[in-house]
């Protein structure tokens, strides 16, 4: 069940939904002067449930629940896991607060999403030039871009 879904279920028809892809379409939305206008929703790609995701030498199994840094496995916890696998998959971009609550979470709770987050940098803290999740400051958590190997 997507995102979506899951938000207008829960809804059940007491609220309207309004879908933005950022906080400059939603200030848009806001100010204008009849309303907001009606948009189609914005479908945020979401990796696949089971497979492999890699970024440079690090790869998330997430169908095998492993995850290993230059073929040496890398203990992390399942949501640690799938956080991972999220930022580092394609495509890399900024993911909000909210998109990683409710993909890794299955809720909206902030405070363990930043502990997630905490653990998740102090278990890769120790990979020499491997991934670092930065925070984009009121926005989310994004990757760099993965390493190139071998001129790839």
């Amino acid at each position: 069940m997507s995102l979506r879904e899951r938000v207008l279920s829960q809804l059940d028809g007491r609220a309207p939904v309004l879908s933005c892809s950022d906080l400059t379409e939603l200030r848009e939305l806001l100010s204008s002067p009849t309303g907001p206008a009606p948009v189609s929703p914005t479908v945020f790609p979401v990796t696949e449930a089971q497979g492999l995701v890699e970024w440079g030498e690090l790869a998330v199994d997430r169908a095998g629940h492993r995850v290993t840094w230059r073929g040496d496995p890398l203990p992390l916890t399942p949501t640690e896991r799938e956080l991972l696998a999220l930022l580092i998959g394609p495509p890399l971009v900024v993911w909000s607060y909210e998109q990683l609550c409710a993909s890794v979470l299955g809720g909206v709770d902030t405070a363990a999403l930043q502990s997630t987050v905490r653990r998740l940098r102090r278990r890769l803290r120790g990979l020499p030039d491997g991934p670092q999740v930065h925070t984009v400051r009121g926005v989310g958590y994004r990757l760099d871009p993965a390493p190139r190997l071998n001129g790839r």
